[in-house]
């Protein structure tokens, strides 16, 4: 684990430059010239550790980045006896590359929460019984039996039992799914109430969620070596800068004054160093960071930070990000010669004693609060119960009929509905339609994220019927349902391919597209410890309505940087053919370097005004859940 920044060995090289320099500074000017030459020197060689080797290593490798030219700007001011201003740019330079190393590091973290969805140890039935091995030693072929709430060790097709599972944190479907001899189950399911006996189809170390993280960890490889914008920006301007000053250089050397334009050459590097361009991206992203993070928006890196300013397009998952990911009654309706409320009263009965989530719902909905009696459950199908002097049945369409009530069945599977029939003494009482509801903010936050021109996709491990009604209702037109999560990740990567895309999930089964998105975003509250490390932002707070507050923020804090950086080059674009031509001398350029330092610095700050799409959003009372339509 990393440890707290204050015990972050990393950061201990920029930290002593930072005190060297200032005690450094203190004592120039207190007349001890010669303490402060060994302090700024010090501060000079443990600033420059950080960045000066890595410059020259990818220089070898023909690589060239903001930390040569900082290297050679440093070396140029220190060959004209200039040690203080050196150190200053050593010192920096390393703070922000410490910075923004430890906040890439945080998207690593955690990867391997995913695999703890695998039990340590799994049941596998032998010829002389069932025997207990690690979850590690199943392999292919095997029988593994897997009781009530347990986790499935890895994939495999069941071959006894029935029962619901839940696959939620590998499809994203909140609704758990009935299973039978001869269904497919993924490793990290959750059992229901009744044994399984699975056949493995995978061993335990090479499985569906193994592979899921594989595929996170292939994404943020390939994610690392995307270039900062200031790096962008210094591959042409380091190689322009060193052919100029090699030929001012040797331009000495021709007209047999080599020492006056060696030095002049040594203050053009100084004069192009990017002392305003090394800071003109940290001091707006460390800003803009910490403003975000007062309003539950947490943004892990500078890079992602500039990312998000860029985005055009946004993945939504369903399940638990536009959705409670709380089934609840939306609708019941009675058959004729029964009321809705006895309807619901005795199918509450019969589930009182239930754990399965359909079971909770609808004990929740209903008023009653009577329990049946002599209960019994059909696994994977319903249950069986004596309320007062009746037999009620509970289950799904497909252990009862709904016989004359099959097209209302169909119209409230087609609105997403999962359907509930209640039989009374043989007859069809009535159906319970139960429902993961959206949030009461998603259809404001579609219109939000719209206005500011962005699309927005629905991408979910859901059936297709039930993502398109949650969908519609959100304002969404394109849907991408039934997606495993290694075609989550293929669908992100196409779309990046396209345009800037976020995705935006909280399960295990969003953490490929998460990673593989141009920003992945975690909503923080419910999501998974493996959602939020591999999103570049994450979301403490539960308002969707954070997303387009977010995006307006990166937006102008990217507006705010790009002014930082014409800025600074403006200043080296002066100030280059003003030190070539000898107009300035050292002095004056590093004086001209000083105030624009300043000038990008107050700008920069600016970055940390609460924006007004995050303004009106904390003035906003939170939105209440609209009561279930029963």
């Amino acid at each position: 684990m990393r440890p707290p920044w204050w015990r972050d060995v990393a950061l201990l090289p920029s930290a002593l430059s930072g005190v060297f320099l200032l005690v450094g500074f203190a004592f120039e000017w207190t007349g001890l010239h010669f303490p402060a030459l060994v302090l700024q020197w010090a501060a000079l060689l443990a600033g420059a550790y950080t960045f000066m080797p890595g410059a020259i290593r990818r220089l070898i490798r023909g690589r060239l980045g903001v930390g040569l030219l900082m290297t050679i700007a440093a070396t140029g001011a220190v060959l004209l006896g200039h040690v203080g201003q050196a150190a200053t740019l050593a010192f920096l330079f390393s703070l922000a590359e410490a910075l923004e190393d430890r906040a890439m590091d945080r998207a690593k973290e955690g990867l391997r929460a995913l695999l703890s969805l695998i039990p340590d140890t799994v049941r596998v039935s032998r010829l002389g019984g069932d025997i207990t091995i690690p979850a590690a030693d199943v392999r292919e072929l095997d029988i593994v039996v897997v009781g009530a709430g347990e986790r499935v060790a890895t994939d495999g097709v069941v071959v006894d039992g029935r029962s619901s599972v839940d696959t939620s944190a590998i499809t994203g479907e909140s609704i758990p799914v009935e299973v039978v001899p001869g269904d497919p189950v993924a490793a990290g399911s959750v059992n229901g109430a009744a044994t399984l006996r699975i056949e493995a189809t995978a061993n335990g170390r090479d499985n569906s969620l193994t592979q899921i993280v594989a595929l996170v960890e292939q994404a943020h490889a390939r994610k690392g070596d995307r270039a900062r914008l200031a790096d962008r920006i210094a591959r042409p301007l380091v190689p322009a800068v060193l052919i100029v000053a090699a030929l001012v250089a040797l331009f000495g050397v021709i007209v047999g004054d080599p020492w006056t334009w060696i030095e002049r050459a040594l203050v053009v590097l100084v004069a192009a160093s990017p002392c305003a361009l090394a800071i003109a991206v940290p001091v707006t992203v460390i800003s803009a960071i910490g403003a975000a993070s007062k309003f539950g928006i947490v943004i892990k890196s500078g890079e992602a930070f500039e990312q998000l300013g860029t985005i055009r397009a946004i993945a939504l998952d369903k399940t638990g990000t536009l959705t409670r990911n709380e089934p609840a009654v939306v609708d019941v309706r009675p058959a004729p010669g029964f009321t809705g409320d006895d309807v619901l009263a005795w199918a509450a009965a019969v589930e009182a004693s239930s754990t399965h989530p359909l079971a909770a719902a609808i004990t929740t909905a209903s008023a009653g609060r009577s329990v049946a009696a002599d209960v019994v459950e059909a696994a994977g199908h319903g249950l069986t119960g004596q309320v007062g002097d009746r037999i009620i049945r509970v289950g799904n369409v497909r252990w009862l009929d709904p016989a004359a009530h099959r097209v209302s069945a169909e119209s409230m599977a087609a609105l997403g509905m999962t359907v509930v029939v209640v039989e009374c003494d043989g007859q069809i009482a009535g159906l319970i339609g139960v429902r993961d509801e959206l949030r009461p903010e998603s259809a404001e936050t579609v219109r939000m994220l719209h206005a500011q021109g962005i699309e927005t996709i629905m991408l979910t491990g859901d059936n297709e019927r039930t993502a398109r009604a949650i969908a519609h209702a959100a304002g969404i037109t394109d849907v991408r349902a039934e997606q495993l999560p290694a075609d989550k990740a293929a669908v992100i990567d196409a779309l990046v391919s396209e345009r800037p895309t976020a995705m935006v999930g909280d399960g295990i089964n969003d953490a490929p597209a998460l990673a593989t998105a141009t920003v992945g975003i975690a909503m923080g509250v419910k999501g998974s410890a493996a959602a939020i490390e591999s999103a570049d932002v994450a979301f403490t707070g539960h308002d969707l309505r954070l997303i387009p507050g977010a995006l307006a923020h990166a937006r102008r804090g990217r507006r705010i940087m790009t002014t930082n950086i014409g800025l600074a080059l403006a200043i080296i674009v002066v100030l280059f053919p003003l030190a070539l031509f000898g107009v300035l001398g050292l002095a004056g350029v590093v004086l001209v370097h000083e105030v624009a330092e300043v000038i990008v610095i107050l700008n920069g700050i600016r970055a940390a005004r609460r924006p007004a799409a995050l303004r009106d959003l904390a003035a906003t009372p939170a939105l209440t859940p609209e009561p279930a339509r029963t």
